[in-house]
């Protein structure tokens, strides 16, 4: 199936997609009010907004320099995973989500990478789960293993309030430990909240797509194991029609669905190609015509 990924309630029932997934509250800080026609979709733990009017609220790594913009290779401002009073908010947006529509998908969930958080709170407590585990808490090992549980657990919360389908977006790196070192993503013990791994393969042109395969098939493998389904989104704004056609060929070899983000109109007016071309290629037998 193919599905768009908008912050345009108007692109909701567009006829080409058969399933649309709505930011109800993006990296941004930006929100909206939920809907009934679609998957509501939760930036859970990055948010500018916030971020800018709370600093404190922002995950630091040991010199203490904050998960911000102005960091290298962040495009948004992180929120620490550990704030109860950020979790409980999200919660409450995520009830809101339920209460228009089943389904929902969180999005940016995780820690910013691998070097946070290291604020007085996640100190403190890894500090008292290393003692009633009997750990050392000077263990790195110890250290990811408790970060992975802080974003389980959050998920596991956040998944008993959700009684439809329940959608978790992945960074885009399926090599054995990245995304359990990078982001406190424990995929094997996620599997058991989450009903479809959704992850973004983004490119500004797709003018090659053997990185878009190679990572694609890195998923099939990570998520083989488990009793979970996976689908890429890929990014539409501005792209070539034919060069989109082509990265959904490939994507369409290894994803249960493919998502379109951003531009409903260019990837209608893709899928619309699609299906005209795939129309033009058929053959016409005269003895078709008298059945």
């Amino acid at each position: 199936m193919y599905g768009v990924v908008t912050r345009n309630a108007d692109e909701i029932d567009w006829p080409e997609f058969d399933r649309a997934f709505y930011e109800v509250k993006d990296v941004t800080g930006r929100a909206a009010e939920p809907v009934s026609n679609a998957v509501n979709m939760v930036s859970c733990f990055g948010d500018n907004a916030a971020a800018n009017e709370n600093p404190d609220l922002v995950p630091v790594d040991a010199d203490g320099n904050l998960a911000t913009r102005d960091r290298t290779y962040f495009d948004w401002a992180y929120i620490c995973p550990t704030n109860e009073k950020y979790r409980a908010g999200l919660l409450e947006i995520i009830d809101d989500a339920v209460a228009a529509n089943g389904d929902v998908r969180l999005d940016d969930v995780g820690f910013p990478r691998d070097e946070y958080c290291h604020c007085d709170r996640c100190s403190r407590r890894f500090a008292e789960w290393a003692d009633e585990n009997d750990r050392d808490a000077d263990d790195e090992d110890a250290w990811f293993e408790w970060r992975a549980e802080v974003i389980t657990e959050f998920v596991a919360d956040a998944a008993d309030r959700i009684p439809g389908r329940v959608y978790l977006t992945l960074y885009p790196d399926p090599y054995p430990g990245h995304l359990y070192r990078r982001a406190g993503l424990d995929v094997e013990a996620l599997a058991e909240y989450v009903d479809e791994f959704v992850v973004p393969l983004y490119d500004i042109d797709y003018g090659t797509t053997y990185w878009l395969e190679t990572i694609a098939r890195g998923f099939v493998s990570l998520l083989d194991p488990y009793d979970v389904d996976f689908s890429i989104e890929l990014y539409a704004v501005d792209v070539d029609v034919d060069a989109l056609i082509h990265a959904i060929e490939v994507a369409d070899e290894y994803a249960r669905d493919v998502l379109f983000g951003y531009d409903a109109s260019n990837a209608a007016a893709t899928l619309r190609r699609m299906t005209a071309d795939g129309k033009a290629g058929k053959t016409f037998h005269p003895e078709d015509a008298t059945r």
